[in-house]
């Protein structure tokens, strides 16, 4: 019997966490589009450049939702036991709570298993092709290619112009003029014979290369005439993709195993120009946060015992309360350790740790029906005051 109501209890577990999972992660991607929206709406670009654009982005926001998703389902399952008075049942024929944990236990490894291969491969993954996209969307889709006989404004204070395209697609132009205004006061023109825009992926900058051309720069009243053979012009695709940081490497988007070779041999990487503790950190967020499920699981089975009576849409708003504490808690403690006040790992884990704590003695208090009256004494107070009110 106990086998077959925890299998019963852990498919229910999997489909509202999956409902709960789809509509976090349909919200988030919307709120993205709508980020990418003035970027690449605008161009050439296919349903299916953005159907990519969105699947590469999935792995880091599932690191961000599986911890609540798997606290909704846990919770908003066992609260609607609770209602439903299947609970009540349940305990009448002699199973006890902690005979119905393994369900939410084995659910809760699960998800935290997941999220964990999440953050050790595919975040790193996801995001390695999400940029390399970007700079193929830029680098062969965008208006960023040159286009014969047209002044094109891409970038705040430059001008392009080139007379004739050589080859569509990949930047190669002739009679080149281009008009430099990012410095105040000054004007820089430059005209060249040949030219070519080509984006760098590893330096997230356009690189505009000249050949056999002059270069005038006119400062207030004065003018410089400078002749080349070759020039380069080195702009950064941040300024035109706007909310993305493309100008370098980030702890945020490497794997696991070169964040832990970076903190071990930082002499290997002379040219990542990143924080040894933002290393630590990252590499202490990325084994906490995926723990983070499988903590909020155990959390909110005795929780939702408690408040039992409940409607779910109450239940809702208090498991997404709930969360907020913890996500708070988190975030205040990963402030610690990054300000050095307390470790990195003291930091994180010990919310994970904290909330671990009060859900065994929630648990422990719901076994013995210590608890189960909370909601009642409150409910008997305030009938009370409005009682007395009324008299």
């Amino acid at each position: 019997m106990i086998s077959v109501l925890n299998r019963h209890i852990f498919r229910e577990l999997c489909s509202v966490f999956l409902l709960a999972l789809g509509c976090l992660m349909g919200v988030i991607l919307l709120g993205r589009m709508l980020q990418l929206r003035d970027v690449l709406m605008s161009q050439p670009i296919g349903v299916m450049d953005l159907f990519q654009l969105f699947f590469y982005l999935c792995p880091f926001f599932l690191l961000l939702v599986m911890p609540i998703a798997t606290m909704l389902a846990v919770f908003l399952t066992y609260l609607r036991m609770s209602t439903d008075n299947e609970l009540v049942a349940l305990k009448a024929s002699g199973v006890s709570l902690y005979q119905l944990i393994v369900a939410p236990f084995l659910f809760s490894v699960l998800t935290a298993c997941c999220a964990l291969f999440i953050s050790y491969y595919s975040l790193s993954w996801g995001m390695e092709q999400f940029r390399a996209k970007i700079f193929e969307l830029v680098n062969t889709q965008t208006q960023l290619t040159m286009q014969a006989g047209i002044f094109n404004q891409q970038f705040p204070g430059l001008i392009f112009y080139a007379n004739k395209v050589e080859s569509e697609g990949r930047g190669d132009m002739r009679f080149v003029f281009v008009q430099d205004k990012r410095q105040k006061g000054i004007t820089v023109n430059i005209v060249a014979d040949r030219g070519r825009l080509v984006a760098d992926q590893d330096k997230g900058e356009l690189r505009v290369s000249f050949e056999n051309g002059n270069i005038y720069r006119r400062d207030g009243q004065k003018l410089d005439v400078m002749q080349f053979g070759t020039y380069t012009i080195r702009l950064s695709l941040s300024k035109l993709l706007g909310g993305f940081d493309m100008d370098e490497d980030k702890a945020s988007e490497m794997s696991v195993q070169k964040l832990q070779n970076l903190r071990d041999h930082p002499e290997d990487f002379p040219h990542l120009k990143i924080d040894p503790f933002k290393v630590r950190m990252e590499l202490t967020k990325r084994q906490a946060m995926p723990m983070g499920c499988f903590v909020l699981g155990l959390f909110a089975m005795p929780i939702a015992c408690v408040f039992r009576g409940m409607r779910q849409q109450i239940g809702l708003i208090l498991s997404m309360g709930l969360f907020l504490v913890y996500y708070t808690l988190f975030s205040f403690s990963a402030s610690l350790g990054e300000s050095g006040v307390i470790a990195p790992e003291t930091g994180m884990w010990g919310t994970n740790l904290i909330f671990l704590v009060i859900a065994l003695f929630v648990l422990r208090l719901a076994s013995r029906e210590r608890n189960v009256r909370l909601l009642e004494w409150w409910s008997h107070r305030r009938f009370k005051r409005a009682q007395a009110r009324g008299v």
